[in-house]
């Protein structure tokens, strides 16, 4: 079985205020007499789901061509949270153990991605720490981001990029029950970018 955990793209897709909304211009299309359909894609490589590159938040850091692969592929866990709008997420959030090396995080706080929230829930440094010490490589969240909105140090990017732990924002996981899982979400390969857009998936595990 197969989750999809990434939202539509399209116009109306919800983007941080400031960025580029996706737009597709089409530059041909069988139904107009051609013998082909050609579309341009523009948008933000933040649309949706998304991973974020370390140079995203760091001057020196890898951007997304350079990114290791293997953080985005292999066992995963999801963690439905029980916790309010704004609320920075702690160790003492977590529902249960930790037994996968990625996490995925549900706290229901963005339920819609095409009508943007402020309000949020986000990860903090302190539970960056505390996954990275149970060996978590990959940490996602169902929010635009794993800081606040209004958060100018982006404490919880600089505490994943600095345990060299990626970062993946945007997730769909309503729907989605707690377990283990195999996720798929690699990002495409962009010369220079700060994050990619992904197709993510989750696979039921034998």
């Amino acid at each position: 079985m197969i989750h999809d955990l990434s939202p539509l793209v399209s116009p109306h897709l919800g983007v941080w205020p400031g960025d580029t909304v996706a737009e597709r211009e089409v530059l041909a299309e069988v139904a107009e007499g051609n013998n082909y359909t050609l579309s341009t894609l523009r948008g933000t490589v933040h649309l949706g789901t998304h991973i974020d590159a370390p140079s995203h938040v760091l001057a020196e850091g890898a951007a997304i061509h350079e990114v290791p692969l293997d953080a985005y592929i292999g066992p995963c866990q999801v963690l439905h949270l029980d916790v309010g709008h704004g609320q920075v997420i702690t160790p003492d959030d977590l529902p249960g153990p930790i037994v996968a090396d990625r996490v995925l995080l549900g706290t229901g706080t963005f339920p819609d991605p095409n009508d943007w929230n402020t309000d949020f829930a986000s990860c903090g440094a302190e539970l960056i720490d505390f996954l990275a010490a149970a060996g978590v490589v990959l940490v996602g969240i169902d929010t635009p981001s794993v800081d606040l909105f209004h958060s100018k140090p982006l404490p919880s990017h600089h505490a994943a990029f600095g345990h060299g732990m990626a970062v993946l924002e945007g997730l769909v996981l309503s729907g989605v029950p707690d377990g283990v899982y195999e996720l798929v979400a690699l990002p495409l390969k962009l010369d220079g970018f700060d994050a990619s857009p992904v197709r993510a998936i989750l696979r039921t595990t034998p």
